[in-house]
């Protein structure tokens, strides 16, 4: 059972499979909650959207929102007054899939006065194999220029460091070495690993008990 509070927002850098993150966290919460939502929040990137998967979702009980215009085609920055709805209510565990960098998160800076500071988890991914993220250094960079774009702090790490289908054990484990040096650096807490079920299955007891074994849904078969 995921004990995290009612509002989890993910961010991360771009590219660093954030929103497949989002996306499997969204189906391991509905195990155990009645109430869950996502939102796609992401007005800057074109690609790998959450919105793009709702009709997955959507199968399995999850409520999916994004643009107040309909359409999973339409490239348009809006975003549905039904986030803010959902964030000043108390019924519904909500999931904000936030754009890339703290460019992406200036469509969550709007909502940040509205959001209690005991009533969020916000979750930074780390891929360590992405280019401007390899080290603790430039993670930390990220992770505190969306903190000032937003008016919110981070408070866990995800490890998400992967080669998509062809990620291996030693892959994760360079990403958690990685993520334990910016938690130690931030006195934040890894709340979570993200990986592949072969993968989860070779980890240590110890981190296992953090994975969140990851399907991946945004990429479809043909891809990489």
């Amino acid at each position: 059972m995921l004990k995290d509070n009612r509002i989890r927002i993910i961010c991360g850098h771009y590219g660093s499979g954030k929103t497949e993150f989002a996306i499997n966290y969204s189906l391991a919460l509905k195990e155990s909650q009645d109430k869950v939502a996502i939102a796609d929040m992401d007005v800057v990137n074109p690609y790998f959207r959450s919105r793009e998967k709702a009709e997955i979702l959507r199968e399995q009980g999850i409520k999916v929102i994004y643009s107040s215009l309909d359409g999973t085609a339409l490239d348009i920055p809006a975003v549905s007054g039904e986030v803010g709805t959902l964030i000043v209510g108390n019924e519904w565990n909500l999931i904000l899939d936030v754009g890339g960098d703290n460019v992406g998160a200036r469509a969550l800076a709007r909502h940040s006065k509205d959001i209690r500071p005991d009533d969020y988890d916000m979750f930074f991914v780390i891929n360590t194999y992405r280019p401007e993220t390899q080290n603790a250094a430039d993670i930390i960079s990220h992770l505190q220029a969306i903190e000032e774009t937003t008016g919110m702090k981070v408070t866990g790490l995800v490890n998400n460091t992967h080669m998509m289908r062809n990620t291996t054990l030693e892959d994760v484990l360079f990403g958690q070495k990685i993520s334990e040096e910016v938690s130690k650096k931030l006195n934040l807490p890894i709340k979570y690993i993200s990986c592949i079920e072969e993968v989860a299955e070779q980890l240590p007891q110890k981190l296992k008990d953090i994975c969140i074994t990851t399907s991946l849904i945004m990429r479809e078969n043909w891809m990489s």
